[in-house]
């Protein structure tokens, strides 16, 4: 792993997670962007080197409206930055982590990403993440 690439907080509306964070951060958010797929729209504030996404879902079905119905507001993941996704994938396997899913996906921030189950990392949801390089 590189580095801690940002922290996800799952939350129920995004305008006001939007107003505690300028408020708290003294900034604005710099991106919001919409995962279909996941069924969650992201935005992200910086600090200090690290983003930190809020994760509001677009329908009752994605997996962040079940997180919240079973666990409430708050922090969902940890995502560290890493390479070779393909090769964190492979190497964190053979030591036994569990992944959620062992194919790489298209994420937010034009990212790969994948999630190790929490049951094998302590309890934390852990994303790995590979920035999606021009052309490639």
């Amino acid at each position: 792993m590189e580095k801690l690439e940002h922290i996800g907080i799952a939350v129920k509306n995004m305008e006001k997670a939007h107003s505690i964070f300028e408020a708290l951060l003294g900034r604005e958010h710099y991106k919001i962007e919409e995962v279909a797929s996941e069924g969650v729209r992201t935005s992200f504030f910086e600090i200090g080197g690290v983003k930190i996404e809020f994760l509001e879902a677009t329908r009752d079905d994605s997996p962040i409206a079940k997180f919240i119905e079973k666990r409430g507001e708050g922090v969902h993941h940890l995502a560290f930055a890493v390479n070779d996704i393909k090769s964190s994938i492979e190497e964190y396997k053979q030591k036994g982590f569990e992944l959620i899913s062992e194919i790489p996906k298209k994420g937010a921030d034009n990212k790969m990403i994948c999630f190790m189950h929490p049951k094998s990392t302590g309890g934390v949801l852990v994303e790995l993440c590979q920035e999606i390089k021009a052309g490639g």
